[in-house]
Formats: structure tokens, sequence, C-alpha cells
């Protein structure tokens, strides 16, 4: 067995055997923890598609976090309060269901990366970065102006949705939950650059033209790798609201985007469990060294300089080797 797949199995039974420790020692907070990091190591894997694949750096993906996020609350919030979303010119009611929440929020954050792809991907470099950023600042202020929806105060959930055949208030269930969906996705986004669509999307990230003579978009290439990459992340909104139990117009922020793009880069770029070590490395940074002091972010940015200087692979990359990208 190669290095970086051994790395890959310890790395995918990491957060499985954390729960199950916890489990046996009665610390739910530990097993709430290890969820949290399924859940934005899924929103990695997404920006992992149009990053660490398409070559894209996105500022905006906060943008489709945010769209998952409040596609859940206000689903949910007019189911709890057994208010219709919409009544003219047909019914359409709240709802309890995870699997029909995750299918509007997934749906809803592809759209918007369709929106957003296909204005912002006529552009390329710091134009496109900072076009990203700029849609998602602009969904952002809309959070907070909107008062139906909590506005800047945000949007409480009492009871965590529905999911057939367990009990989603129960940590451990929940975990098993996000862990599994975290599971398939990684499952899908292996496959998809393996195939000729991943190749190809490779090959316009390396040498655009090259690609062109052969009778292949860049472009169409790379907004199909940025709905994607919006759906998963929507996803992922959609799943960490469900965690809190609230959503906010902080989903939606810039600094949001930036800490996807932290997980990335720590794990490393274009590495399939890239975003898996990312995630699981900044929560634990942020709960052992946020309980010692309140600006653990200086020690977080001096170890996020130190991959960038000497681990251009990202801390996989550092164990692994930088054998194969995606592997």
């Amino acid at each position: 067995m190669s290095r970086p797949f051994v790395l890959n199995l310890v790395l995918f039974a990491m957060l499985p055997v954390t729960a199950l420790i916890a489990l046996m020692l009665d610390a739910p907070f530990i097993i709430t923890l290890a969820t949290k990091v399924a859940i934005l190591a899924l929103a990695g894997v997404g920006l992992n598609i149009a990053l660490g694949l398409g070559g894209l750096v996105s500022l905006g993906h906060a943008a489709f976090f945010g769209i998952g996020g409040y596609a859940m609350g206000i689903l949910a919030a007019h189911a709890q309060t057994y208010t219709p979303l919409l009544e003219v010119p047909f019914l359409i009611e709240g709802t309890k269901s995870m699997p029909v929440i995750w299918l509007i929020a997934t749906a809803a954050g592809a759209l918007g990366a369709l929106a957003i792809g296909a204005l912002s991907l006529r552009t390329s470099g710091v134009y496109f970065i900072m076009i990203t950023l700029a849609f998602g600042q602009m969904l952002y202020y809309f959070a907070i102006s909107w008062p139906a929806y909590g506005g800047e105060d945000g949007l409480s959930i009492y009871v965590r949705n529905r999911f057939p055949g367990l009990n989603t208030l129960d940590p451990i269930q929940f975990f098993a939950l996000c862990f599994a969906v975290l599971s398939v996705v990684l499952l899908v986004a292996g496959r998809l650059a393996a195939a000729p669509f991943g190749l190809a999307l490779a090959a316009a990230r390396q040498n655009p033209t090259r690609v062109e003579t052969v009778g292949l978009s860049p472009y169409r290439l790379r907004l199909v790798a940025f709905v994607i990459s919006g759906a998963i992340t929507a996803l992922a909104g959609a799943l960490f609201a469900d965690l809190n139990r609230f959503v906010s117009p902080t989903m939606l922020s810039w600094h949001t985007s930036g800490e996807i793009m932290i997980f990335v880069i720590l794990g490393g770029v274009g590495r399939l469990f890239g975003p898996v070590a990312g995630a699981a490395l900044f929560i634990l940074l942020e709960h052992v060294l946020g309980g010692v002091s309140e600006f653990w972010h200086v020690y977080l940015g001096l170890l996020l300089l130190l991959v960038v200087l000497f681990a251009r692979g990202g801390l996989i990359g550092a164990v692994a080797g930088r054998e194969v990208a995606h592997d």
C-alpha cells in the first residue's frame, strides 16, 4: 500500500474513532466537535473541486455555505411556526425533513453558483477573486437587512430537523449521519477527479489553449465544476445550521470564505482528504489554543505561513509526499 493511501485511510478512520471513544467516555462535546469537523471538511471538499481541480481561487464560497444554511433555516422556521412559505400562486409549506431540506439547499447552492459563475468566470486571476468576494458580501449585507428572517440577529431553530430512522438530537447519531454524507461526497469527488471530466478540467487549468484545440470549452468545464462546488458547499451549510440550530449572516461573511480556504490549504490543495486534515487541525487549534488565548488565530497564521512556505502540498503533502494530487 502506498503512503498516500495509508494516510487517507488513517484520516478517514480518525473521525469515527474519535466519536466512538468520546461516546465510551460520555463526552458529547467531543462528538459535537467531530461532527463540526465532518461538516466543515464537507465544505472544504466543495471548494477543493473548484480550487484543486479547476484552479479557481474563490473568496465567495461563503455565499453558497450561507445559502444552504438559510435554506434550512427558512424551511424549518416555517415548519415550526406552522406558517406557509408561499400561498400564491400555489401553496409551499416549510418542512423539518432533512432529505427534503438537503435537496432544496443543494439545488439553491447550485443555482447560486450557476448565476455567480456565469459572470465571474468570464474573468480570471485577481478579478475573479474580487468578483466572487463581492457577490458573497452582497448576500451577506442582504441577509443583515432581511428582518423577516432575523436580520443581523439570525434565525433560531428550536428542534433539530428529522431524518427517517434516526434520533438526530442524539449527538452520535447526528455525527454518523454527517460522516456518512461526507463519505459519499468524498467518494464522488474522487471519482470525479479520475473521470474524463476531471482530467479535462485539470488540463484546462494547466493549458486552456490546448484544451480548446481539441474542441472543449474551458469556460464550460470551469462553470460545471463551480456549480458542483457550490452545491456541495451549500449542503455543508445546511448541515452546519442544523448542528447549531441557528443560522446568521456570519455564514455568508468573507471570514467564512477565508476559513474554508484555510482548511483546503492546510490539508493540501488538490488532495482528496486535504479538507478533512485541514478542518480537523483548525478545530483542534480552536479548541486547544482558544482556551489559552483569544488571539489563537495568530498561531494559526504562523502555521499557515509555514505550510505555504515549506509544505506546498499541505499537511498531507508533507507526510505522504507529492506523488499524486487528489490521491
